[in-house]
């Protein structure tokens, strides 16, 4: 059997991207320092993912196992030695923590099997595989660099599924929507993966997605954690949010038809997919979840001040994303190490200062003075 492996045994692994290999007649070998869930794959060898539907359809998940990074180095090695794919579900952040350990099986790998290995980053993170190659490269001496680029395809992807806080402590199973999608760009031939789509060129689409559904999923967050809602669905049923959210997805929509010649009524379309999907009352989705880490969420590159940069250069508005930007300045959530940083930043050193440090933003820039005078009125 094709083995692929997976880094990141968590929900998002499990339920998306580890069950799409599975699905595809892959053995998924998950790759995690979380003993109990590693423990757990190895005895069931199964799970369950549940879609949020009214009447919760199911599908088993098999041939699954997991192994230990931290203390079974050499089985992932040989893990990485065998596999037709190397996947990753960790957040971006994660990746140069996982980089030494997958250069070690990527050089012990190309010296013993000529088949292709195919390298895929499943992060919300632009051309996330390319900066994963980047740090695996620093771990590789030259001829080891020449023979993994020779041997192996780093292939960047747009993945979309929301995968919210699950209520299943000590269970596999995982709660999941019934959208999503999973875009590879390439122009090569690969193993075909049940539910992957393949393109030559992936911005239209890693742009469409993450400046539609992470923007629009942070715009709902920091708005309904502002006006005291607990769920992403209940924060929708407010008709003031409501018509934020769709201004600040009109602003980032005109970007992208302007950017990429979109066709407007299509782009219309998509925009009220992905807010019928937020709708979603099976999800449950807490606010405080999909507005966690707002230092990240803020940086210039990222789903809120990229968009509206990019809009102000386009000659467009950007006036919704710069109260959005504003919001998510206010996400104080005691529960989360980054809102912490971020509100003793803004105390220590003024909107101005951060909004340069985490966003790059002058503050001369017409985009900081709106979103100072958006932060201000929501402040009052």
């Amino acid at each position: 059997m094709r083995k692929a492996v997976h880094f990141g045994a968590g929900n998002i692994g499990r339920g998306f991207i580890g069950a799409l290999f599975s699905q595809s007649g892959y053995e998924v070998i998950f790759v995690d320092i979380a003993d109990q869930i590693i423990d757990q794959l190895n005895e069931k060898k199964e799970y369950r993912v549940v879609l949020a539907t009214d009447t919760k359809e199911s599908l088993k998940i098999d041939n699954v196992s997991g192994l230990n990074n931290l203390k079974q180095e050499q089985e992932v090695i040989a893990a990485i030695k065998d596999a037709v794919y190397l996947t990753t579900a960790i957040g971006p952040s994660i990746l140069p923590r996982i980089a030494p350990l997958i250069a070690k099986g990527l050089a012990a790998r190309v010296e013993e099997n000529k088949e292709r290995l195919y390298v895929i980053a499943c992060e919300n993170q632009i051309s996330a595989t390319d900066l994963l190659k980047g740090y695996i490269m620093e771990h590789l001496d030259q001829k080891a660099q020449e023979k993994v680029l020779a041997q192996v395809s780093f292939l960047n992807s747009a993945v979309d599924r929301i995968v919210p806080i699950q209520n299943n402590e000590g269970s596999l199973d995982v709660l999941v929507e019934p959208y999503y999608e999973w875009v590879v760009e390439t122009k090569e031939e690969i193993p075909r993966i049940e539910g992957m789509t393949i393109v030559p060129e992936l911005a239209p689409f890693i742009e469409r997605k993450l400046f539609t559904v992470n923007t629009g999923h942070a715009v709902i967050a920091y708005f309904g954690y502002l006006a005291g809602k607990e769920t992403i669905d209940q924060t929708l049923a407010d008709e003031e949010i409501y018509k934020q959210v769709k201004a600040t997805l009109g602003e980032t929509g005109a970007y992208l038809i302007n950017e990429y010649r979109l066709d407007a009524d299509v782009h219309q379309k998509y925009i009220d997919k992905i807010i019928g999907r937020f709708e979603n009352a099976h999800l449950n989705d807490g606010v405080t979840r999909v507005g966690r880490s707002p230092l990240r969420k803020l940086g210039h590159e990222d789903r809120l001040v990229r968009p509206a940069v990019q809009a102000q250069k386009a000659g467009l508005s950007y006036t919704n994303l710069a109260k959005a930007i504003a919001a998510a300045l206010m996400f104080d959530f005691s529960g989360d190490e980054d809102a912490v940083k971020l509100q003793a930043m803004l105390q220590k050193h003024g909107i101005d200062y951060v909004l340069q440090e985490v966003s790059g933003l002058e503050s001369t820039n017409e985009l900081t003075k709106e979103i100072v005078a958006q932060y201000e009125e929501l402040k009052k």
